[in-house]
């Protein structure tokens, strides 16, 4: 696997000509699915496995999950923004710097949980927009763009699953190195 491989296991978010109902949801069920396959990839984990890493110079297992749990926090308030604001101008944050932050060195069952958490109330506002609901939209300073709720559904969702994959990586690449 070369380098942008290992960075995007399961390639860039790519956004369709058209975000039909079936895709939301489908989205939406990667979403809520999403806190039980991290838990199912790491409850059986010590903890010089979750210090594996998915490529050089990446993060670690733990790194990854408390990473989702700040995004996903993120993403939840930027649906709440735009659910109640006109054309909110949401907040940015530097996910690299978050990820030195001293709650990085908690253990990542710490993040698992208020990840379950927060899927379970996110997923819930997730299933009761409407179709107006899914067009309003925020803008996003540094791409000076405006992001409709429904392309934001299934960016997280691509989100869920390129995290995944890299925790998958981690474990792979260490299968890898045993044999």
């Amino acid at each position: 696997m070369n380098l942008e491989e290992l960075k995007f296991p399961v390639g860039k978010f790519q956004k369709p000509e058209s975000i039909t109902k079936e895709i939301i949801v489908s989205a939406i069920s990667e979403i809520e699915n999403f806190p039980n396959l991290v838990k199912a990839e790491i409850e059986n984990l010590d903890e010089n496995n979750l210090k594996l890493k998915y490529r050089p110079e990446g993060w670690t297992i733990s790194q990854v999950v408390h990473h989702c749990a700040d995004s996903h926090i993120n993403s939840y308030v930027r649906f709440k923004l735009a659910l109640t604001e006109n054309l909110p101008t949401i907040k940015p944050y530097e996910e690299s710097l978050w990820a030195e932050l001293p709650d990085s060195k908690l253990s990542p069952f710490v993040s698992l949980k208020l990840l379950e958490a927060l899927h379970e109330k996110w997923v819930f506002i997730l299933k009761s927009l409407s179709d107006e609901d899914l067009n309003k939209e925020f803008i996003h300073p540094e791409q000076s763009e405006k992001i409709s709720l429904k392309e934001n559904i299934l960016i997280y969702s691509w989100h869920c699953q390129h995290h995944l994959a890299h925790i998958r990586q981690a474990k792979e690449l260490r299968l890898n190195q045993e044999l």
